[in-house]
């Protein structure tokens, strides 16, 4: 396993499975996407703009995880979509995320805390 690259670990009957936590990332943000009224995951300042400004795609922009004593947090920054009521966009992406990362890793997050950091608009199209 790389050095740089944190893994949550758990034991079963067979073995150890080490699930990195980049993994646990990107289904939270394809949770999060999935949710009417979410109009993109918004990068948070930090970590993400140093991967953006390094050249790294970066498929978990906007989510930060963090594990303190075997409990998984989920920090997720969404942009609403106009015309949305923001409260339920947010639970609805705190439930879609937690059952997400059960259901994919078997893991339960703690956590998940959803910051909305602003509005997007739709663009009119325009016809010719």
């Amino acid at each position: 396993m790389s050095e740089s690259k944190d893994y949550i670990s758990r034991s079963d009957e067979l073995g150890n499975i080490h699930i990195s936590e980049d993994v646990l990332a990107v289904i939270a943000a394809a949770a999060a996407l999935e949710v009417e009224g979410v109009g993109s995951l918004s990068a948070n300042l930090g970590t993400d703009l140093v991967e953006m400004l390094g050249g790294k795609k970066n498929l978990s922009k906007g989510v930060r995880l963090s594990v303190e004593d075997g409990n998984i947090t989920v920090d997720l920054s969404i942009m609403v979509k106009y015309g949305y009521v923001v409260p339920e966009v947010a639970k609805q992406v705190q439930d879609g995320v937690h059952t997400a990362i059960e259901n994919m890793s078997g893991l339960t997050p703690a956590c998940v805390n959803v910051h909305v950091a602003g509005v997007t608009f739709e663009k009119e199209s325009r016809h010719a």
